[in-house]
């Protein structure tokens, strides 16, 4: 049962593109296109297993348009077609030679396995990018009828595969799409600003084992766990250094994170945003509001071609989706138990991917006109803007006060709001009936948060009834001035849409839950608190010292509509989606002992001299 389970959520996290289709539409892919699989050797001898599929129809030239994963292009064998080749199917229709790739190291390919293998600059020692260049020079020179165009797009994992390509690219490559892509893996997926992500547990064994030989089946080992409550499970896993039990030193990912719990050089030479320069491909971005895994990798990606490549087309699509919501069918567009739109995922395929793709490798159709195609979710409406955040967003302060309110006016007195954080009974990240094991943490990032607000170990700030609508629009950063009576402790912090108490129900709405007062999660970030002086330099709180820390939320494009309320929320702990901080400093959480873990009083400080506040920007 988890082998079916595991097998699965690969599909759900890596190539999410691909849905259920009939054998009927498998059999016109089959009648449309001649699939080949080839050895393509690399600059340093290994070979990678590339799968192409190629348009039966000779008359004319094609664009390449590739996707390299580590999860596998099976099926495996050259009448074996899988069930969707292209990122939709109106590309499938358009006509492009597809090529899927096994990345180095992972199933029928060879070499070593690398997780977010670190670039290296110049053309001599091989990275991800001389690799997809060696891949495109061999396909140019040996597959038949393309017009010397190549386009290459991925969702996730293979969304890191796709930025990847872009520093020192091929001249060939010239429209490139990462979607819902890995930046950075100490931000990304694994971690969240320092913390170590405990849903991730049971995903690490994915990422984790070398194979021996080029291989059409699983290698890797998968643990097993008891029960259905994970917040029940992983408590009684006690401390990550139990989880030795689990994985030993034949699992290279768990040991890394384990022996890299700070942003060292390990981690900061695996980023690809510093490379992201020279860039002369045409980009288009692509994430959703509600992604659970890999939020951080598209704003940034985005921002950093933008900063540096000023002149290269590069632009942004945000919409209201979770991981790798956009390639699915048609049909109403949910995330969690919200509505947002019908078909908006097929729009954005018919509207936006494929001219992206027809325009920069067919030469058809107009260049896409929008620099940032962003969905409000609030609104629930599209609109486009010449820049992002948008030039009009004006910066404002939203101060919490210690009676629970928030203003836009700074306080004239001082006041501080006190809570226990207790590691052994902490802020669950769901209702404790709606936790469940599964690959990825993936259906919080929009859910009702009333389970929370009433916990006194959760500090809780709202505005009054809004009399109009306010628009956020950009990044939100909560500036807290804290301090704790123990020596370490995480901050988090929510940022709520509270509907009114007489909101209707959607006719979609899942059963059994009410939007009558109901407290959506807009944005919410942890930062390990350790980190507050830089992600490379953890330092313990001195007791009862006064300290600032900021916790960056990363963007929201969210209109809290007229009769709503803004609600905040504060607390320590997140689980299990983070691990549990002791809250007595220890060099490294991961081996930390049972014994380390402790109550501790942290105290959130307020007022004119503290100068607590949300920094956020809004949109008139």
């Amino acid at each position: 049962m988890l082998v079916r389970f595991l097998l699965l959520a690969i599909i759900l996290v890596g190539p999410i593109h691909i849905s259920s289709v009939s054998a009927q539409d498998r059999g016109r892919l089959s009648d449309r296109y001649t699939k080949n699989e080839y050895q393509i050797a690399m600059r340093d001898g290994k070979k990678l297993h590339t799968t192409v599929y190629a348009p039966k129809d000779r008359s004319k030239k094609y664009p390449i348009v590739m996707k390299r994963t580590p999860y596998s292009c099976a099926p495996y064998g050259k009448d074996r077609f899988s069930r969707r080749i292209g990122p939709s199917p109106v590309m499938e229709q358009d006509g492009y030679i597809f090529v899927h790739q096994d990345v180095r190291g992972r199933w029928m390919s060879e070499g070593k396995y690398d997780n977010m293998r670190p670039h290296v600059k110049g053309m001599t020692p091989i990275d991800e990018s001389s690799d997809t260049y060696d891949t495109i020079e061999w396909l140019l020179k040996n597959v038949p009828n393309n017009n010397g165009k190549v386009g290459i797009w991925g969702i996730s994992y293979p969304g890191f595969y796709s930025a990847a390509a872009l520093p020192e690219h091929h001249p060939a490559l010239v429209a490139v799409s990462p979607q819902a892509p890995i930046a950075d893996f100490y931000f990304d997926d694994f971690h969240h600003q320092g913390a170590y992500v405990l849903m991730y547990f049971f995903a690490t064994p994915t990422f984790g084992y070398q194979k021996s030989m080029p291989t059409t089946r699983r290698w890797y080992k998968t643990p097993s766990y008891p029960g259905r409550d994970p917040y029940d499970y992983f408590l009684k896993m006690g401390p990550l250094s139990n989880a030795k039990k689990f994985y030993g030193k034949d699992n290279f990912f768990w040991q890394q994170l384990v022996e890299h719990p700070n942003y060292d050089q390990f981690w900061q030479k695996r980023s690809i945003l510093p490379h992201l320069k020279n860039v002369k491909a045409n980009v288009m971005t692509v994430g959703g509001w509600f992604d659970a895994e890999d939020l951080y990798g598209p704003l940034n990606i985005y921002r950093e071609l933008e900063k540096n490549n000023p002149d290269t087309f590069n632009v942004l699509v945000m919409g209201p989706w979770q991981h790798g919501g956009w390639a699915r069918g048609s049909g109403t567009s949910m995330a969690g138990n919200l509505v947002f739109g019908e078909n908006l995922s097929t729009n954005y395929q018919k509207q936006v991917e494929a001219p992206f793709f027809r325009h920069f490798l067919k030469g058809t159709g107009e260049k896409p006109k929008f620099e940032a195609m962003m969905f409000d979710c609030g609104t629930k409406q599209w609109r486009n803007f010449k820049k992002w955040p948008p030039a009009k967003a004006r910066t404002v302060k939203i101060y919490p006060y210690a009676n629970g309110s928030l203003s836009m006016y700074k306080p004239t007195g001082d006041g501080k709001s006190t809570f226990v954080s207790d590691p052994a009974a902490p802020v669950p990240y769901r209702k404790r009936s709606d936790m469940t094991f599964r690959f990825t943490p993936r259906p919080y990032m929009s859910e009702d948060q009333s389970f929370a607000t009433g916990r006194k170990d959760v500090l809780v700030y709202q505005t009054g009834i809004l009399k109009e609508d306010i628009t956020l629009a950009g990044p939100i950063t909560a500036h807290l001035k804290v301090s704790t009576d123990k020596t370490a402790a995480d901050w988090i912090v929510k940022v709520i849409d509270v509907y009114p108490d007489d909101t209707p129900n959607h006719p979609r709405t899942p059963r059994g839950v009410k939007l009558a007062g109901y407290q959506q999660m807009v944005r919410s970030e942890v930062l390990r608190g350790r980190f507050r002086n830089g992600y490379d330099k953890p330092e313990p709180f001195v007791a009862n010292k006064i300290t600032k820390v900021s916790v960056p939320l990363q963007d929201v494009f969210h209109t809290f509509k007229k009769g709503h309320r803004i609600m905040i929320h504060v607390q320590s702990s997140w689980f299990p989606l983070i691990d549990r901080n002791p809250q007595t400093y220890v060099d490294n959480i991961f081996k930390a002992k049972a014994s380390d873990f402790v109550k501790a009083n942290h105290t959130l400080h307020l007022g004119a001299d503290n100068d607590t506040h949300f920094e956020v920007k809004i949109l008139k």
